[in-house]
């Protein structure tokens, strides 16, 4: 450890995370210009999203494993490589489904670079010192969502979004260069075996429970492929936790849990990611699909939001280390479920100024959240399970981001199609009123577009299902936002029981968890 540039380390590792996250943040803008470009909809595009972060969340359990067997540099230039070589992929994708293998080739660099950081922030500062190290962390880290919305908006306006994955290369490869030239292990190798059927359980459990989640959207609830999605995905967790419970030295450590603290704040942490994940891929489609705002400006208005948290991380981490999680957990998410629930009454005329106020101060609420709630819950933990804990807290976030992205996209689709279904219901020739009034609207549409009287039904039909499509897909963003909200007060509620704790398992709770 002597021997380790601390400098040198951390600025390799950072960058590696501000680029793998800017590469992510850039997507979000660009979804709806793809979406139209691919031909594609909402429930097909937000794979790019879930199976990057769902792949994250499957190689997250085992980078405890993968660091103990290969080291922290091998490990990240494996991870920048694929990471670059993913970014090749999509750039040159052809159509939706090679830009999906792409962007999975991403994730597999991708999903081990956090938990690298993890690792090493955890070896290289003691307890007393995280809260200020991971708020330091948190500007960087930020830093990306902060410029990548607005840039990501002015590259899709003036060029094709291929751009978003080109840039990403030569920025992967300057830094893949950079851990050859100055990574160095931390920590030392051994020849750990991997649990193999344990892997397959948690990849084929995951995987088919947030296939059924997204297909929901589009074949409904009560399908026969939705049903046996998501039985075989609960089955297959279930199987994966038994075999992880019953093994001398398993691949994700559930015994973590028996830690109050720690389990309090994964669950803080994963209601957190459901509702901030799901919400940022609804947030373009309505500015762009709906209202007509373009990439630049809806980017634009994203940025004080994340400009505002890249300040407010050190702060957080300086006030964590002072007064503890709870009242920056509970104030924060006070903020964050009135601001979540104030976007579940959007309309076609909701003013930019307001739709930018309410973001700015949720991701204010967001900034007070989340590292703060993660450093509480390992802080609890003794040095030999913070690996393991780290491990386990990085995949319930990264899965409930891929289930709460998949879940609030099922819900804005489905009741899309519910409210659209009620204006037809209501909307009919048998009604004599509704008759009159659309056969006046056709006439006046018809005498503007010098059109024969015969078209003017027609087009007065085409007009009303226009606007009402637009108002149902409206309403149901709005219901996704209430769900969004719901999700966000679970959070709240557990926030009240976190507790300061001495560092490294000294609580009594942590002396229940070996029985001493």
């Amino acid at each position: 450890m002597e021997n380790v540039h601390v400098g040198r380390t951390l600025s390799v590792l950072m960058a590696g995370a501000f680029i793998s996250i800017l590469n992510q943040t850039l997507i979000n803008v660009a979804i709806p210009h793809m979406m139209n470009d691919l031909n594609v909809s909402a429930t097909t595009i937000q794979w790019l999203s879930t199976a990057y972060m769902l792949v994250n969340g499957v190689l997250i359990p085992i980078s405890a494993y993968l660091i103990e067997r290969f080291g922290i540099r091998a490990l990240f230039i494996f991870a920048m490589g694929a990471f670059s070589a993913g970014s090749v992929i999509c750039a040159m994708a052809p159509n939706f489904a090679v830009l999906l293998i792409g962007r999975i080739v991403q994730a597999c660099g991708a999903g081990i670079i956090m938990p690298l950081i993890m690792n090493v922030f955890l070896i290289l500062f003691p307890p007393e010192r995280r809260g200020a190290a991971m708020g330091m962390m948190g500007i960087v880290i930020i830093f990306a969502p902060a410029v990548g919305p607005t840039l990501s908006g002015w590259i899709v306006e003036n060029h094709s979004w291929r751009v978003l994955f080109t840039i990403m290369i030569p920025l992967g490869i300057v830094d893949l260069l950079l851990a050859i030239s100055w990574l160095q292990n931390l920590t030392k190798l051994s020849k750990p075996k991997l649990d193999v059927p344990g892997f397959l359980f948690s990849t084929i459990g995951f995987g088919t429970l947030l296939y059924g989640f997204s297909e929901a959207g589009t074949k409904g609830w009560g399908s026969g492929t939705v049903v046996t999605s998501l039985i075989v995905g609960a089955l297959f967790l279930a199987a994966f936790i038994w075999r992880e419970l019953t093994m001398e030295s398993p691949m994700l450590e559930f015994r973590v849990f028996k830690y109050d603290v720690f389990t309090i704040t994964t669950i803080i942490g994963s209601c957190i990611n459901m509702a901030m994940l799901g919400a940022m891929l609804l947030l373009p489609i309505y500015l762009q699909n709906i209202r007509g705002f373009t990439p630049l400006q809806s980017g634009l208005l994203l940025l004080p939001g994340a400009l505002l948290m890249g300040v407010m991380s050190p702060i957080s981490g300086a006030l964590f280390d002072r007064i503890g999680a709870r009242p920056l957990a509970v104030l924060g998410l006070i903020i964050t479920a009135v601001t979540t629930y104030e976007f579940s009454k959007l309309t076609s005329d909701t003013p930019y100024s307001h739709i930018m106020g309410l973001y700015t101060m949720r991701m204010f609420g967001m900034s007070l959240l989340m590292m703060t709630v993660q450093t509480a819950g390992l802080n609890q933990l003794p040095r030999q399970l913070g690996s393991h804990g780290n491990a386990m807290s990085n995949t319930m976030r990264q899965v409930a981001g891929s289930i709460g992205t998949a879940l609030l996209v099922t819900v804005m689709s489905n009741r899309a199609t519910y409210h659209l279904g009620n204006y037809a219901n209501n909307v009919t020739s048998a009604n004599s009123y509704v008759a009159e009034t659309f056969h006046q609207i056709g006439q006046g549409l018809s005498l503007m577009a010098g059109l024969p009287p015969s078209a003017s039904d027609l087009m007065a039909t085409q007009v009303v299902y226009g606007l009402a499509s637009q108002q149902s897909a409206i309403s149901g963003i709005n219901d996704a936002f209430v769900v969004a909200t719901g999700i966000t007060l679970v959070g709240l509620f557990f926030s009240f029981f976190v507790r300061r704790v001495k560092a490294g398992g000294k609580a009594p709770a942590a002396k229940n968890a070996h029985g001493k």
